[in-house]
């Protein structure tokens, strides 16, 4: 069984990104929504390696088994101390099979861990991990806003408004931002969410603190909906992270992609 080894853990991979992104939305945990087609077909091209090592390892077995000459009794060797010795050294202990070393085998945990319990997205502890990140640009006009209230508007739309735009487009308009919980040190809390340009692995915190509204639990989802109150002088480190004062305040469940897009 072990010589099977390498194309169980290509099938197993395969499955599991196949899992991910052919047959769920979970995915979009991970990675942007554009990137799917390269995911299944990644996840394909991993099954279809499994299977393939596993017909040529299967031919091959069969091979050896039809090569093997017939059984001839071997005389048996002179007393040697100094073989003996080298083969109690312990070598035995890491034989090598034709699937390999044994150890080789916990790899099969991972594989089968994204199969069948997939991680989650990233929450409130990367967030916190993330130092005050703003757009890289200066204070400027910005396009006028949809009319219409309440506005949804993610977290970084209302993050760039609140600190760069000089034109104030959202003075007086009520807004609605989603985001999941994250507390601050001194008891504040916030509705944020994680940015990403192509995947987790670069995702960056945007978020907005909430007076008014009694905090939920940290990571739980809500939509916040209330008016942005103007905090410092446009631009500066006083004006970031903006503020929201809370008219409501209501749990929600996680949507199915979890980050904004950069």
């Amino acid at each position: 069984m072990r010589r099977y080894g390498p194309a169980v853990l290509l099938a197993l991979v395969g499955a599991a990104i196949l899992r991910v992104s052919l047959f769920s939305e979970l995915y979009l945990r991970y990675v942007q929504a554009g990137l799917r087609p390269y995911l299944v077909v990644s996840g394909v091209v991993l099954v279809l390696l499994g299977v393939a090592v596993a017909v040529v390892t299967r031919g091959a077995a069969h091979h050896e088994a039809g090569n093997e000459p017939e059984y001839e009794p071997e005389p048996e060797p002179e007393y040697e101390p100094e073989h003996e010795a080298a083969d109690d050294s312990g070598h035995a202990g890491h034989s090598h099979g034709p699937g390999g070393p044994r150890v080789a085998w916990f790899l099969t945990l991972p594989a089968l861990a994204l199969l069948l319990f997939p991680p989650p997205a990233l929450g409130s502890y990367s967030a916190g991990r993330e130092a005050a990140q703003r757009a890289a640009q200066g204070v400027g006009t910005f396009p006028a806003l949809p009319s219409g209230n309440p506005l949804d508007l993610t977290l970084g739309e209302f993050g760039s408004r609140a600190v760069y735009d000089s034109g104030r487009s959202l003075q007086g308009r009520t807004v609605r931002l989603t985001g999941f919980v994250t507390r601050g040190g001194d008891g504040t809390w916030y509705v944020t969410r994680l940015l990403v340009s192509c995947c987790a692995a670069d995702a960056t915190a945007a978020k907005a603190e909430v007076r008014g509204a009694q905090p939920p639990p940290v990571d739980t989802w809500v939509t916040v909906t209330g008016t942005w109150h103007p905090e410092g002088e446009l631009g500066s480190d006083a004006a970031w992270p903006p503020v929201i004062d809370a008219t409501s305040v209501r749990p929600v469940p996680q949507p199915a992609n979890p980050y904004e897009k950069r």
